[in-house]
């Protein structure tokens, strides 16, 4: 019985300095490396690889085969759904080492990505963002926008519940949970 405030599969490394939050899981050979911080209540699901300096808020979901390199940082609530891919290097070489240009990507509050998706360095994935199944992202996504293809591109909005919106006037309500948002001509915001 572990003394520890949240749990970690015999087959998972934690390595020493690193900050777990209590009622966190670490599921079957995943590495969490030194110096990363995993907020309260996550999931890190199975072959997952949290490099040293992640930073990822409460009530995060990584699903499996999931590397967070050095330079990301999710907010709360954000889901990572399998096989999704994020870099941290803009032009890699096996022969150059590049670790002093390693870029930061944020993925702000409540932002969803699907499987097979890549999110390449340097970008913010806004609050409450959907990047589609294997999408592509090479640029900034609005909050609430949903984003799908190679490159990705803006194919709607979705509300905070993760229902699509219908956006056709200057306020937009959810038809399944209520929410209304303002339309302000190509960003949408909390009304």
């Amino acid at each position: 019985m572990s003394d520890k405030p949240y749990f970690v599969h015999e087959s998972s490394y934690v390595d020493e300095p690193c900050a777990i939050g209590e009622g966190t899981k670490i599921w079957h050979f995943s590495h969490v490396m030194k110096d990363s911080v995993i907020g309260r209540r996550c999931n890190i699901g199975q072959n997952v690889v949290v490099s040293p300096g992640v930073r990822m808020g409460d009530n995060c979901k990584v699903q499996n085969n999931v590397s967070l390199y050095t330079g990301v940082i999710l907010e709360e609530h954000v889901f990572c759904g399998p096989s999704m891919v994020f870099t941290n290097v803009v032009n890699p070489r096996s022969e150059v080492i590049r670790k002093d240009e390693y870029k930061t990507t944020l993925v702000k509050r409540g932002a969803s990505i699907g499987a097979n998706a890549t999110v390449v360095c340097g970008i913010t994935i806004g609050s409450y963002a959907f990047v589609g199944a294997g999408a592509v992202v090479t640029r900034d996504v609005a909050d609430f926008a949903l984003v799908v293809g190679n490159p990705a591109r803006r194919a709607g909005w979705m509300c905070r519940c993760g229902i699509k919106l219908r956006v056709d006037g200057a306020v937009v309500r959810c038809a399944a949970c209520g929410t209304a948002y303002k339309n302000h001509g190509g960003a949408l915001s909390l009304a």
